[in-house]
C-alpha cells in the first residue's frame, strides 16, 4: 500500500450560512474575494459537490505574497538560454538521472515499450521538475491556487491585460479542478503541497493534468504521483506526451545552419507547420552530420533560435519538441529537458556546425 498517499478525510465542519464563511486571516492574508461564494457554487455544480463543503475548505486557504512574487518573475521570462541551461543540465543532475534510470530500469523500459516515449525523457522530466523527487515543493497547493485564482499579479501594462486575465482564469479553473481531483482520488486538499503555481507530485502535475493525463500504472485503482508508485509516475509522464502527439521513433530537434544571406526567421510558435523545404527556403537547414534520413525528410518542423554562450543557436524542432512544450510552454524548458535526456542516455548531446 502507498504510505505516502494523502487520503481524503472529512471536510471542515459545515457552517450554517454560506455568506458567513470566509478564508481565515493570516499575517499576510487579503480579505476574502467578493467572488468566493459564486466560485464555490459554480465549482460545486460542475463537479457534483456541496457548495458549503467547498467554502469550508476555502475558509482554510491563505493568500501568499510569495506566490505572487514568484509568478511575477519566472526564470523563463528573465533569463537567456545561456543562463537558463546551466541551471538544469548539470553534471550532478546528469549523474543522478543515470542512477535513477538504472534503479528503475525495468519499469521505465516497460513504459517505453508500451508508449514509445524514451525512458531517459521520462527521467529528465522528473529531474528538471523535482530533482528526481528531492524537491516537490513546500507550498500548500490550496494556498497557491487560491492566491493565483483571485490575485494573479498585474503588470499595469494594457497590452498584457488580456493575457493576465486569461492566466487568472486558468488558475481559477485549476482551483476548481483541485476539488474534483480530491473527490476522485480521495485526497485531503489542505494536506497537498507543491510548487508556487500549484503543481504537485514528482512530475509536477497541475490538477487538470492530473485528472486528464495521470495513469494507474500499477493497477491498484488509485493514481499516486507523490512517490508512492513509480509505475503510476512513469506511466503518467509518458501518457502526457502521448496524449499531446508524441511520435515514436521521431526526432525531437536538430541543430540548424542559417544561411547568413537570408533574413532571420522567427515563427509565431513552435507548431510543426513548415516542411524542411520551406525552412530551407528561409535559410535554415539541418546540420549535415545528423544524416541524410533527417536532412532529406519530408516531416514538418518549426524553428527555435536561442541566445547561447557562443552566440545564436538555431534549431529545427519537430512534433516531439512541440509535445514537450505541452508539459511546459517555455521552449527553453523543452530544450533543457531534451538535452538532459540526451546526456542521461549518453547520446550525442549537441550537434554543432
Amino acid at each position: 500500500m502507498k504510505s505516502s498517499v494523502l487520503r481524503y478525510r472529512a471536510l471542515a465542519i459545515l457552517l450554517s450560512s454560506i455568506l458567513l464563511i470566509a478564508p481565515s486571516m493570516g499575517a499576510e492574508d487579503q480579505p476574502p474575494p467578493a467572488e468566493l461564494n459564486t466560485f464555490a457554487q459554480q465549482t460545486a455544480k460542475a463537479y457534483g459537490l456541496d457548495a458549503k463543503d467547498v467554502l469550508a475548505t476555502l475558509a482554510q486557504a491563505h493568500y501568499r505574497q510569495s506566490t505572487v512574487d514568484a509568478m511575477a518573475r519566472p526564470a523563463e521570462a528573465v533569463k537567456l538560454w545561456k543562463e537558463y541551461r546551466p541551471i538544469f543540465v548539470t553534471a550532478k543532475r546528469i549523474a543522478a538521472g543515470r542512477a535513477f534510470l538504472e534503479a528503475n530500469r525495468k519499469q521505465l523500459m516497460q513504459v517505453q515499450a508500451d508508449t514509445g516515449v524514451p525512458a531517459e525523457l521520462i527521467v529528465a522530466i522528473i529531474g528538471v521538475e523535482t530533482g528526481y523527487g528531492g524537491n516537490t515543493g513546500s507550498y500548500r497547493v490550496l494556498d497557491a491556487l487560491y492566491t493565483l485564482a483571485f490575485w494573479y499579479p498585474r503588470s499595469g501594462d494594457p497590452l498584457k491585460a488580456q493575457h493576465e486575465d486569461e492566466r487568472q482564469a486558468f488558475f481559477r479553473d485549476q482551483l476548481a479542478q483541485l476539488f474534483a481531483l480530491a473527490k476522485e482520488q480521495h485526497f485531503t486538499i489542505t494536506a497537498l503541497t507543491g510548487s508556487y503555481a500549484g503543481a504537485m507530485g514528482w512530475g509536477q502535475f497541475m490538477p487538470s493534468s492530473y485528472r486528464q493525463f495521470a495513469k494507474d500504472g500499477d493497477g491498484d485503482g488509485h493514481i499516486d504521483l507523490f512517490g508512492g508508485s513509480m509505475p503510476d509516475l512513469f506511466a503518467s509522464v509518458a501518457n502526457y506526451f502521448v496524449a499531446n502527439g508524441w511520435q515514436k521513433g521521431e526526432p525531437v530537434t536538430v541543430r540548424a545552419i542559417h544561411d547568413p544571406a537570408t533574413t532571420a526567421f522567427a515563427p509565431d510558435d513552435f507548431t510543426p507547420k513548415y516542411t524542411l523545404a520551406q525552412l530551407a527556403e528561409k535559410g535554415y537547414r539541418p546540420h549535415v552530420s545528423l544524416g541524410p534520413e533527417v536532412a532529406g525528410s519530408t516531416r514538418n518542423g518549426s524553428l527555435l533560435s536561442l541566445d547561447g554562450p557562443q552566440g545564436t543557436e538555431d534549431w529545427i524542432v519537430f512534433q516531439n519538441f512541440y509535445a514537450i512544450t505541452r508539459y511546459n510552454r517555455s521552449p527553453m524548458y523543452a530544450m533543457a529537458v531534451y538535452q538532459l535526456a540526451q546526456a542521461i542516455a549518453d547520446k550525442e548531446p549537441i550537434a554543432t556546425p
